[in-house]
């Protein structure tokens, strides 16, 4: 079990800890000619850079980018960001390391949304659809990516099981504005809603490092979607081939626009709406993201969110220093009279006898 993660680091704290090896470098000064090995390491709670000076020319070999090892070393500030000075590497065998410790995961439990995501699937009436929804949510080549994949790389869910979490989420929007809107059909909104975003489970490797697939980079999340999806259609016999186009259109139409990569625009209700809730999820999903960063936590705005291309404020922080303040002031006063009740007391003893 993995103890001390890279929040937890502290300036001048000893830490004996496993991290799993993003960056590998050997580094040279030009002015003094030294050789440092520097490294990049994390674990799901962050990323810290690490230094070793010396003794490391023997350690090097004995370990790759995307391994786990175990360091020891020093936590020390620079440049207001936090780094260890290494002390000791050693390599990690993968049976004395459980990987969800080094990559960011849901905080939902698997299972559960996994049954949500049944529950939503059971609620869809058109046989034809429930049957196709099926097929792939427990396709055993299919389910055990989908519990695992991130929804992206860095702009929303970029965590394992961040798919599965969207999904979820986008099913129980859908089901809102199928109640809402009465002539919106919920199968359509249900069925685009699973499988909008299925290609990422094959457009992302996920396995030590968050990252694109070659067909990922080549093909992207949309097309691969599609692709998976026309095979399934077309291994069960007689699917009307009309609900295969409204299908098939909901996939290839959900980022809304070209220029967001769809290669066509949502041209029916059911396919506008899946367009804005998916967009609505994603940038909730950001901005959880960002205001959860535990950098500057007390601050009233966090950092930019580079997706949302602003700064957030933290409602809370916003609203609560005039409670601070008049706790501070509360506190100054009780600890005024504390200083002023011995000098009072004096007031009031009688005067020392004088000497003789």
């Amino acid at each position: 079990m993995k103890s001390g993660f890279v929040i937890d680091l502290k300036d001048g704290m000893a830490i004996t800890s496993l991290f799993l090896v993003r960056e590998k470098e050997i580094r040279s000064s030009p002015r003094t000619g030294k050789s440092w090995l520097q490294l990049g390491l994390v674990d799901r709670t962050g990323s810290v850079s690490a230094k070793m000076w010396d003794n490391f020319a023997g350690i090097v070999s004995t370990f790759a980018c995307d391994d786990v090892v175990r360091v020891r070393g020093r936590a020390k500030l620079y440049n207001d960001q936090i780094e260890i000075t290494l002390e000791q590497i050693l390599p990690v065998a993968e049976k004395d390391y459980d990987l969800q410790d080094f990559l960011p995961h849901t905080r939902e439990n698997i299972d559960g949304l996994m049954a949500k995501l049944h529950q939503h699937v059971a609620a869809v009436r058109n046989p034809w659809l429930r049957r196709l929804l099926i097929s792939i949510v427990d396709d055993p080549t299919i389910q055990p990516k989908l519990r695992m994949a991130p929804a992206a790389m860095t702009m929303h869910h970029a965590y394992l099981g961040g798919l599965l979490e969207h999904i979820v989420s986008i099913c129980g929007l859908a089901r809102g504005a199928a109640a809402h809107y009465p002539d919106v059909d919920q199968d359509y909104l249900l069925v685009g809603a699973v499988l909008h975003d299925i290609g990422k489970i094959d457009e992302l490797c996920y396995d030590r490092c968050l990252g694109y697939t070659t067909p990922g980079r080549l093909l992207g999340h949309i097309s691969i979607g599609f692709a998976m999806v026309r095979k399934k259609i077309e291994a069960i016999p007689d699917f009307p081939p009309k609900l295969a186009t409204l299908v098939e259109h909901l996939l290839l139409s959900h980022h809304g626009t070209h220029e967001f990569g769809s290669p066509a625009l949502p041209q029916f209700r059911e396919a506008v709406v899946l367009n804005f809730i998916d967009d609505l999820d994603s940038k909730m999903g950001a901005m959880r993201a960002t205001l959860d960063a535990a950098v500057n936590r007390d601050d009233e705005w966090t950092e930019r969110n580079p997706s949302l291309r602003r700064q957030l404020l933290r409602v809370s922080e916003f609203l609560q220093p005039a409670e601070k303040s008049r706790e501070a002031i509360a506190a100054q006063n009780a600890s005024s009279a504390a200083a002023e009740a011995p000098s009072q007391r004096s007031l009031l003893d009688p005067e020392p006898s004088a000497k003789t």
